[in-house]
C-alpha cells in the first residue's frame, strides 16, 4: 500500500519547495532610498561672553611666587565682584607654577653656557562670564586696571540655543522635503516617504583676542570698543526618503 502513494508525496514536495522560493524573492525588492544631508542656520544676537583673565607673578623662591600671586588675584576677584559679577560666573580655570631659566648664556669660547636659574613664575587664570553684553568693555579695562596680566576672549553665545535649534531643524526637514520630492519627481516616482532621521548641532562663536598691554593705553582714553556681532546656531539633518511609485 505505501508504494502506490510515494509518486504523489513527491511532486507535492517539489511544488512547495518552488512556491516558497518565489515568495524568498519577492520580499528583497525594496524601493530606491535617496539619503540627504541638510545644514540649516540660524542665526542671532549673543547674550553671553565669557573672558579669560588671570595674573602672573615672578619670584626667587616658589613660596613667594605663589603668594604674591594670591595677592594680585585676590585683588582682582574683588575688582570682578565690585563690577557686579556674581562669584558663580568666576571660576578658576586653571593654576601654573614654574622654575624659570635663563638659555641665553655664552661661554668665552663661544659655546652655550649652562642654563641660569632666575626664579619661579606663578600664574592663577580666571574664567568669567558676563551676562550683559554690553559691559564687556568696561569689564576688560576693570581687568587690566586690577592688575591683570593675560586676557583672553571674549567668546559670545547664547545662554539657551534650543530655541534656534527649533528653527533650524524647522528649515532643514522643510529643504529636505523639497529635495526628496524633487529627485522623486524628476526620476519618475509619485511620492518620496520619509524613512530615517538623525541629527547634529552647533553653536557658533566668533572669539575676539585682546592684549592687556593695549588696553592699557586705551584706560587713559576711551573704553576698550568691543562688538558682540552676531552668534550662530547650526542643525545639520540626515535624512533618507524611500522613493515611490
Amino acid at each position: 500500500m505505501l508504494m502506490k502513494f510515494a509518486p504523489l508525496i513527491l511532486p507535492a514536495l517539489l511544488l512547495t519547495t518552488a512556491a516558497h522560493a518565489q515568495t524568498q524573492v519577492n520580499l528583497t525588492e525594496t524601493a530606491p532610498v535617496v539619503t540627504l544631508n541638510v545644514t540649516e542656520t540660524v542665526e542671532a544676537t549673543p547674550d553671553v561672553a565669557t573672558v579669560g583673565t588671570g595674573v602672573e607673578t615672578r619670584a626667587m623662591t616658589a613660596k613667594q611666587a605663589m603668594s604674591d600671586n594670591a595677592e594680585k588675584m585676590t585683588s582682582l576677584i574683588a575688582a570682578l565682584t565690585k563690577a557686579g559679577i556674581p562669584k558663580k560666573d568666576i571660576q578658576t580655570s586653571g593654576l601654573r607654577l614654574n622654575a624659570q631659566y635663563d638659555y641665553s648664556g655664552r661661554n668665552p669660547n663661544g659655546s652655550q653656557s649652562p642654563p641660569k636659574f632666575i626664579g619661579y613664575e606663578a600664574a592663577n587664570q580666571l574664567s568669567v562670564t558676563l551676562r550683559d553684553v554690553s559691559k564687556v568693555g568696561d569689564l576688560l579695562d576693570r581687568m587690566v586696571a586690577a592688575g591683570a596680566t593675560s586676557i583672553n576672549g571674549p567668546n559670545f553665545s547664547i545662554d539657551d540655543p534650543a530655541p534656534l535649534h527649533v528653527q533650524a531643524r524647522g528649515a532643514a526637514l522643510k529643504t529636505a522635503k523639497a529635495q526628496a520630492d524633487f529627485y522623486a519627481q524628476q526620476t519618475g516616482f509619485r511620492s518620496a516617504r520619509l524613512v530615517s532621521i538623525s541629527e547634529s548641532n552647533s553653536g557658533g562663536m566668533r572669539p575676539l583676542a585682546f592684549a592687556a598691554d593695549r588696553m592699557k593705553v586705551s584706560l587713559q582714553a576711551a573704553p576698550t570698543p568691543v562688538e558682540p556681532g552676531q552668534v550662530s546656531a547650526a542643525v545639520t539633518l540626515t535624512v533618507q526618503y524611500a522613493l515611490e511609485r
